[in-house]
């Protein structure tokens, strides 16, 4: 197991961005998701310099195991906050292992390289992020619980 920068990786942006879609995003027909799909493969591609953006990747040898990313905004609220912590995601297959524990570890690490203090986060899980350091702020409007984690 390794992680990188996916400017490193590049060959795995369409993976990832089909795994976000199918995980997080809302779409009626294929059509609808296969142009939500080339939105976030833009949007990562348009990013990758920029230094209030990361997104690191998990891989088992060639295999994509899981990716998590820094933003520098998250959602419509909040949106005076930054860095977010993001898009932590490990595969069906590979979760109950400790990956996540690891892409978290490694976000945090070069959050920290980058200057930054705290990091955001913002989750619909209950009593995950805490694991992590998660400190709790408040419930936000659409229903998800405001983080940041002292870094």
């Amino acid at each position: 197991m390794k992680i990188y920068n996916v400017k490193e990786k590049q060959e795995y942006i369409e993976e990832i961005a089909r795994l976000s879609k199918l995980e997080w995003a809302e779409y009626d027909t294929e059509e609808e998701l296969n142009n939500k799909i080339q939105q976030t493969i833009n949007k990562i591609k348009n990013n990758l310099d920029n230094p209030s953006y990361c997104k690191l990747v998990l891989l088992d040898n060639d295999n994509l195991v899981g990716f998590i990313s820094i933003f520098p905004t998250d959602g419509d609220e909040c949106q005076e906050l930054t860095p977010w912590y993001a898009t932590m995601y490990v595969k069906k297959e590979y979760r109950g292992l400790g990956y996540s524990k690891i892409l978290n570890d490694a976000i945090l690490k070069e959050a920290k390289r980058l200057g930054f203090k705290k990091i955001y986060l913002k989750s619909e899980l209950k009593n995950y992020y805490e694991k992590f350091g998660a400190k709790y702020i408040k419930d936000l409007q659409n229903g998800e619980k405001l983080y940041y984690i002292d870094l």
